[in-house]
């Protein structure tokens, strides 16, 4: 490997003028610094990045801990990547699949506060005093509702808004008996329970009674638990006319289901997610969905964590980013502005 002293003797130069000239210091001869810079391109010289960010008390290592096995945190993931970047910091990403145990591991291990500067987490089954407590080292910044007890920053998008949207769009395709699939058999994160919120929202502002038997519960957010909770859903006396499932990945479970027991998508049950993953933008037919703002809620995080890494000591904060409606086939409207938050 190509050393400063290498490139010192190449110039005809001391250790220390390559040292001033590869971090960018003002004090040296433009001359100097002109054939300090041919001597470094010609050996093909590259900094220890991380050795220069140890020597000013940061390594430049982010971590960015999620449940990788939902896809729209594998989408969110590219997001946090470029913006982190695009600051001059390198992310690296531990998964979770939003398993306690794993949670705990990832975030208590010992030598996190030595390599990362800060950490970027989505927790799911880990709870806010717990949370806190493992995290007092290092800047934390959440993706999502906060657990319970839980005083760090956070960046959320409005589930219960974003919940109301979704359902009262079923409502306005004269849709009576509209389900909610996604509400967990044991409690985990606030989000669903958000999300249930805004769905009665929608239901009580519409004068649609709400009716408990139309609220599908699940273990897991993948599509075999949509897929499940729709056939139960299926097997009612009543069955529904709509269903709006918490995330994109149980609404194409649900659409599975719909397909093979010979209903009609959207003409007998309208179908809507939430996430708006890649998939649903090709399934059969195309998903409507509620479309976080990935790209803002990964520059609002980063933001926050920059913020406490510069030395902001203040109370934690809160960040809203934006979302969007986006119908499509599976509700039968091809084309809308959609609602922006």
């Amino acid at each position: 490997m190509v050393t400063q002293r290498d490139v010192a003797k190449l110039a005809g130069v001391s250790v220390r003028t390559v040292s001033n000239v590869v971090n960018d210091y003002t004090y040296v001869a433009e001359e100097t610094r002109a054939r300090v810079r041919q001597a470094l391109d010609e050996l093909g010289y590259r900094p220890n990045l991380l050795a220069r960010g140890l020597a000013r008390g940061r390594s430049g290592l982010i971590a960015l801990v999620l449940p990788l096995d939902v896809p729209y945190f594998y989408e969110l993931s590219e997001y946090v990547v470029v913006e982190a970047e695009r600051r001059g910091y390198t992310i690296l990403i531990d998964r979770t699949d939003g398993q306690a145990t794993r949670e705990r591991a990832l975030v208590s291990r010992t030598d996190r506060s030595a390599i990362f500067d800060g950490i970027i987490f989505s927790p799911i089954g880990l709870g806010g005093p717990e949370l806190r407590y493992r995290t007092a080292d290092t800047p934390v910044v959440l993706l999502g509702e906060k657990p319970v007890g839980a005083s760090l920053d956070r960046v959320q998008v409005d589930d219960v808004a974003a919940a109301e949207a979704a359902t009262s769009h079923l409502i306005g395709l004269g849709r009576h008996r509209i389900a909610a699939v996604g509400q967990p058999v044991k409690a985990r994160s606030q989000t669903a329970q958000h999300r249930t919120l805004g769905y009665q929202r929608a239901l009580q502002a519409a004068g649609h009674e709400f009716d408990p038997d139309l609220v599908a519960t699940v273990t897991d957010f993948h599509r075999a638990d949509g897929a499940l909770a729709m056939t139960r859903l299926l097997e009612a006396r009543r069955p529904p006319d709509a269903v709006f499932c918490y995330n994109d990945l149980m609404a194409l479970g649900a659409l599975r289901t719909l397909l093979s027991k010979g209903y009609r998508v959207p003409e007998d049950v309208a179908v809507a997610g939430f996430d708006d993953i890649e998939d649903g933008r090709y399934s059969t037919p195309t998903l409507t969905t509620v479309a976080p703002d990935k790209q803002q809620i990964a520059s609002q995080a980063m933001d926050l964590l920059i913020r406490r890494l510069d030395g902001d000591a203040g109370p934690p904060k809160t960040a809203r980013a934006g979302w969007q409606l986006m119908p499509r086939e599976s509700t039968s409207i091809r084309s809308n502005p959609g609602h922006s938050l």
